[in-house]
Formats: C-alpha cells, sequence, structure tokens
C-alpha cells in the first residue's frame, strides 16, 4: 500500500507533449519539410482560387457557390491550424507543445473539421432542392436561410469541439514528455497517452463522431436518392449528363472526407491501428483541402468558365 502511493506521488504529470518523428535523418527532414510545405501552399493557392471566383464572379452568386466559397474558406483554416506546427516538429523532432496549445489546436481541428462535414451535408440538401423543387428553389433557398445553415454548422460544430476538447484535457497525461503517435494533437492519440480510465470518454468520442459522420452522411444519402431519381425523370440527356455532373464533384468530395474520418473515428481501435489513423489523417488533413479545389474547378463547367474569365480580366489590367 505505501509502495503504491509513494510511485503514485512520484509519478509526474505531463505539461507538455511531443510528436511521433517522420524521420531523424536531417535529409529525409528537408525533403518533408519542402513537400509539406509545396502541399500547403498548394492548398492556399486552390481554394483562395475558389474563394475569388466565387465572390467576383456574378453568374456564381447563388447558394451552390455561397456554400462552396466557405468550404474552400474552412479548408484553408483547417490545414493552417495543422501545418505550421507540423513543418516546425520535422525540422526540430525534440521540439515540445505545451499543453494548453496541443488543447487549442484539437479544439481548432475538431471543430473546422466537424464544420466541414455539415457543410457537406448542407450542401447535398441544396443540391436536392435544385434538382427535386427547381420551381421553388429561390423561394426556400434564400440568402438568409444559406447565412443561417453556414452559421448553424459552425456553432453546433464549436460547441460539440468544446465539449470533447475540455473532457479529453481533464484527464491526467504521466511522464516527463509523453509522445504522441502522431503529427497534431488529434483526439485518438491523444487519449491514448492518459494515464487513468478513458472508457467515458471513449464513448463520448464515438458518440460525437456519430453526430458529425454518421447522421449528416445518412442524410446525405437519403438527399441523393431522392437527386438520382429526379434525374433519371428527366427525358433530357443533356439535362441529366449536366445534372449528374453537378452532383458528382460534390459526392466526390463527401466519399474522401467522410471514409476516411469514419475509418479514424468510428471504427473499434487496435495497437495497430495507430500508425493506420496518422497516414489517414493526412489523407483528409491534405489530399481532401487539395483535391476539393482541383475536383470542383476541373468537373464543374461554370467554375472553369469563370476561372478563365478571372484569368483574361487579370492578363487584361496587366497589359
Amino acid at each position: 500500500m505505501y509502495l503504491a502511493l509513494a510511485n503514485q506521488s512520484n509519478q509526474s504529470i505531463a505539461y507538455e507533449f511531443i510528436f511521433r518523428a517522420f524521420s531523424t535523418i536531417p535529409e529525409i527532414q528537408r525533403l518533408l519539410f519542402a513537400f509539406f510545405l509545396l502541399l500547403y501552399l498548394t492548398i492556399l493557392f486552390g481554394n483562395v482560387s475558389i474563394i475569388w471566383v466565387a465572390c467576383t464572379d456574378h453568374s456564381l452568386r447563388v447558394p451552390m457557390y455561397f456554400f462552396l466559397g466557405n468550404l474552400s474558406f474552412l479548408e484553408i483554416c483547417y490545414t493552417t491550424v495543422v501545418v505550421p506546427q507540423l513543418l516546425s516538429s520535422i525540422l526540430d523532432v525534440h521540439r515540445p507543445i505545451p499543453f494548453a496549445s496541443c488543447g487549442i489546436q484539437m479544439f481548432f481541428f475538431v471543430a473546422l473539421g466537424s464544420t466541414d462535414c455539415f457543410l457537406l451535408a448542407v450542401m447535398a440538401y441544396d443540391r436536392y432542392v435544385a434538382i427535386c423543387h427547381p420551381l421553388r428553389y429561390s423561394l426556400i433557398m434564400t440568402w438568409q436561410v444559406c447565412s443561417w445553415l453556414v452559421a448553424g454548422s459552425l456553432i453546433l460544430a464549436l460547441v460539440l469541439s468544446l465539449e470533447l476538447t475540455v473532457l479529453i484535457f481533464t484527464l491526467p497525461f504521466c511522464g516527463h514528455q509523453p509522445e504522441i503517435n502522431h503529427f497534431l494533437c488529434d483526439v485518438p492519440p491523444v487519449l491514448r497517452l492518459a494515464c487513468a480510465d478513458t472508457h467515458v470518454h471513449q464513448t463520448v468520442l464515438y458518440s460525437v463522431g456519430v453526430m458529425v459522420l454518421t447522421i449528416p452522411f445518412v442524410l446525405i444519402c437519403i438527399s441523393y436518392i431522392y437527386i438520382v431519381t429526379a434525374i433519371l425523370r428527366i427525358r433530357s440527356t443533356t439535362g441529366r449528363q449536366q445534372a449528374f455532373s453537378t452532383c458528382s464533384s460534390h459526392l466526390t468530395v463527401v466519399i474522401i472526407q467522410y471514409g476516411c474520418c469514419s475509418l479514424v473515428y468510428l471504427r473499434p481501435k487496435t495497437d495497430s491501428s495507430e500508425d493506420d489513423d496518422r497516414h489517414l489523417a493526412l489523407m483528409y488533413t491534405f489530399v481532401t483541402p487539395l483535391l476539393n479545389p482541383l475536383i470542383y474547378s476541373l468537373r464543374n463547367k461554370d467554375v472553369k468558365q469563370a476561372l478563365k474569365k478571372a484569368m483574361v480580366r487579370t492578363n487584361d489590367s496587366q497589359v
């Protein structure tokens, strides 16, 4: 009894963490730094371009592109929460992240990622109204309704993220500098470092995952059942192709985003899943924000035309 109490009293409580290094070889570190920096700059350029054309082109001032512009803004914020810390830890593998900074990163990462998922569901609803109720579209999807849908997605995500982050960081983390087997302060890897019972916390995490991923995904699937049914009733082949091309871009982003996130947050945890989570996190942290502007600009005729007109205007102004 005395020895147990002595060991517990001598056990230090962590006030900072370190991330597991991708590599400790200087040459590989420099290559990784350049690679992730290039990815980040490409993500910034692509998503800023989408926001720019959505704001400046009058033909794109409709709810669909209002949501797309907000989605691109979220992608920029989402990666900005992660990349500076990632680049810093690549160059200095022993650099710790303070307890408070880790909590702040987790809060914004979860909040922005959840808002992203909610907004994809909102975009599916927008497509449902546009295709299934075209005559009432302008009456249903007013600018006030669109603004409230975006604001509601953000507020709900902030509330869920705050509750989850506070719950996680009330746990004790033992050791001098516990190593997070990840490149960011995400919930599952940080939760594994707690030196206390985490069954309640795991249950809350799973419940939040269901609210953020499962429920919106089910609503998206229901929307697309109605959408596909309505598209198949269109007699014009051109009309069907146009409707399918409009929805295919959104559906591609949904599959990538929800698929990777569900594998991380909703599947049962095993000892071998830690490294898998790290690799999957690279997908929804870098690949999805990178593909989002590419998918919408390459598969969407309106966005392609708007980008071409914007480039022409820029060239004319320089001349």
